[in-house]
């Protein structure tokens, strides 16, 4: 079995963050950001192990990045400040009624398998 088939099975095929099915189609994401020299070497291969990586779908590993999982959860959670901050769709949608907000803990999809 290769690393990649492996990373995907952790989750049943499904995107450790929140949880769409990949349909075999997905990124491997760090859990922990791994650093590289500018030769291409890198820094912390311990983050090189199935352990720490992710099955992740493509949206979810680009916004993620490389921020650590409690910087992608705080980053997540202040979506619907800046919504409210800058956006006037989403203000009109939400005066009419068409979208709620709740005070929901920002809970990851591998986070509710434990």
């Amino acid at each position: 079995m290769t690393k990649r088939q492996k990373v995907y099975d952790k989750f049943n095929g499904k995107c450790a963050y929140c949880g769409c099915e990949l349909n075999g189609k997905f990124h491997i994401d760090h859990i922990e950001p791994i650093r590289r020299n500018s030769d291409g070497t890198c820094l912390n291969p311990e983050n090189e192990s199935i352990e720490s990586m992710n099955p992740s779908c493509p949206s979810c590993n680009i916004m993620k990045h490389q921020q650590s999982i409690e910087q992608f959860r705080a980053m997540i959670k202040n979506f619907v400040t800046n919504l409210n901050k800058y956006n006037n769709q989403y203000k009109f949608a939400k005066k009419y009624g068409l979208v709620t907000e709740n005070d929901t803990e920002v809970k990851f999809y591998f986070e509710t398998l434990k």
